[in-house]
């Protein structure tokens, strides 16, 4: 390096000795057209050509050249200075330093900083990846704690310890990154351990999603390819389910929505509190309007409601084509693992774990089962129940379905008061309402080892029945249903005057055989 800097140098040297003298302060410089005069006549500064003797061309070649060297040699170094100017000075003298210095500066900076830095330059993008530098921060991070991942590595690293170099590239970078990972899933997956024995769900699943800064973003589609993003403007939250509403922003008019995606957003708060900014986008559910039909429920004076399975609800203002508000009713089960663990393309793919085949049982599957149903708005709870010991006979099995009866219509016992009307509150950003009979129905319905089986939380409305459905009660008749392709819930109710309230005097569950088939592994 001092060879090419003296060669630089010295070629610059015989570069300014090749310049023009200048004349000295004070002197006259010759005029153009004017000059001596020769002795053959004439004036050596005039416009008459010389005439050149044989070996003029060759001293004018070598003139020229010097010149045009000299030319070269002051633009080069113009430029030199140039570049060498300000903050590329600092970057040309930084990246000439030895490795080992370079690898000493960048051991003070920390994981993220570091793995930053890895992203300038192959040169940083090399030394970044250093073993040394992330074993001492894997140490000092995870070196006093008892947890570690459950790995290959790791197993092999308490039997036979060997030295760092023995690893392959990366190994310790990889090892960091594993561990912040299953260290930040392991603490809120031990949250989800404590099961509610009343609804076979975690009891902290809402403490986490609020401690975890976890938000739900709608993504909203046009026909032409726009996208709109918007942020929830409240979410409701329940013992089993969480009813998320957008009120905000500018939406496309109904019939111009091609697609909604809905995703799960983690937000990093940053130094002042109410700024946030947004993490890993998790893709819950994805809504296609030219494949899913929309089903009109309910309307008021001012508003029309839609609905799109599995949970969609759609305000359209009456007698315009605008949207006011979107609502979707999410169920607890996975909900977690569903706003953290997919991708912004891709959702969360839940683990596949049946249970033990029982070929003992000539009924194994249809019996044992716990239902935990809920009937609420986003203000209040209108009914709950929690029925156990559920079952199905081989011979009752009919169409296809399941039957599961948690109230019977015939035993009086089992009928339940709903508390308040049925009714769906709404709100925009510029009046709020609500929808008469139409509600949240959320259903879980456990296995005989008390796991979830089906899940549900949708829209559900209210329709009169054309016919008594029960002799035992002279009110207005009244049905709820409920389907899609895992099964079907019918609720039949009697509206009494006197009390002014709703009486449920029948509920069913009808399960898929096929889904039962599935999760027990028989063939009925």
């Amino acid at each position: 390096m001092a060879a090419g800097r003296g060669e630089f140098f010295r070629s610059f040297q015989a570069g300014l000795d090749l310049l023009p003298r200048q004349p000295a302060p004070g002197r006259r410089q010759p005029v153009r057209g004017r000059g001596k005069p020769r002795p053959g006549g004439g004036l050596t500064g005039g416009r008459r050509k010389k005439k050149w003797s044989k070996a003029a061309p060759r001293q004018f070649q070598r003139s020229k050249n010097r010149r045009t060297q000299t030319k070269c040699y002051q633009s080069e170094i113009t430029a030199t200075k140039g570049k060498l100017s300000g903050k590329v000075t600092s970057n040309y003298l930084f990246v000439r330093l030895p490795s080992e210095i370079l690898i000493q500066i960048l051991s003070y900076l920390d994981a993220s900083s570091l793995f930053c830095v890895s992203h300038v330059s192959k040169l940083f993008h090399q030394l970044a990846n250093d073993d040394v530098m992330w074993h001492k921060i894997y140490l000092s991070e995870f070196g006093g704690q008892t947890w570690k991942p459950k790995s290959v590595d790791d197993a092999a690293l308490k039997e036979e310890p060997v030295e760092i170099e023995d690893w392959s590239a990366g190994h310790w970078k990889k090892m960091y990154f594993r561990s912040v990972a299953g260290q930040e899933l392991n603490k809120w997956r031990r949250e989800l351990r404590e099961v509610s024995p009343y609804t076979g769900l975690p009891r902290q699943t809402e403490w986490i999603l609020r401690n975890l800064s976890v938000n739900w973003e709608l993504t909203v589609c046009d026909r032409s390819g726009k996208e709109s993003r918007l942020e929830q403007s409240r979410a409701y939250f329940f013992e089993s389910s969480v009813i998320v509403r957008w009120s905000g922003g500018c939406f496309p008019s109904y019939q111009n929505i091609s697609n909604i995606q809905l995703h799960g957003v983690r937000k990093d708060a940053l130094k002042s509190p109410k700024v946030r900014k947004p993490g890993w986008r998790s893709l819950i559910l994805k809504l296609d309007m030219k494949t899913h039909i929309g089903r009109f429920i309910g309307k008021d004076r001012l508003m029309k409601l839609i609905i799109f399975s599995p949970g969609f609800i759609i305000g359209i203002w009456r007698g315009q084509n605008r949207v006011a508000f979107i609502m979707v009713s999410l169920h607890f089960h996975r909900l977690v693992e569903k706003s953290l663990l997919g991708s912004p393309v891709c959702p969360f793919s839940e683990p596949v774990d049946g249970p033990p085949v029982d070929n003992s049982d000539p009924e194994f599957g249809l019996h044992g089962y716990t239902l935990h149903f809920v009937l609420h708005n986003t203000d209040t709870q209108i009914m709950s129940g929690h029925f156990r010991q559920l079952l199905c006979r081989t011979v009752q099995i009919q169409k296809g379905l399941v039957e599961l009866k948690a109230i019977n219509r015939a035993n009086l016992s089992q009928h339940r008061s709903l508390s308040g009307n049925i009714k769906l509150p709404w709100k925009s950003e510029e009046m709020e309402g609500s929808v008469e009979n139409c509600c949240i129905m959320t259903l879980t319905l456990l296995d005989e080892f008390q796991k979830p089986f089906w899940c549900v939380s949708a829209p559900i409305s209210i329709t009169m029945s054309k016919n008594a459905l029960s002799f035992d009660y002279s009110g207005e008749h009244f049905l709820m249903e409920y389907n899609n392709p895992d099964g079907q819930v019918k609720m039949k109710l009697v509206w009494l005057k006197e009390q002014k309230q709703f009486f449920l005097i029948s509920l069913t569950v009808y399960v898929s055989v096929f889904k039962v088939n599935q999760h027990f592994s028989t063939e009925y």
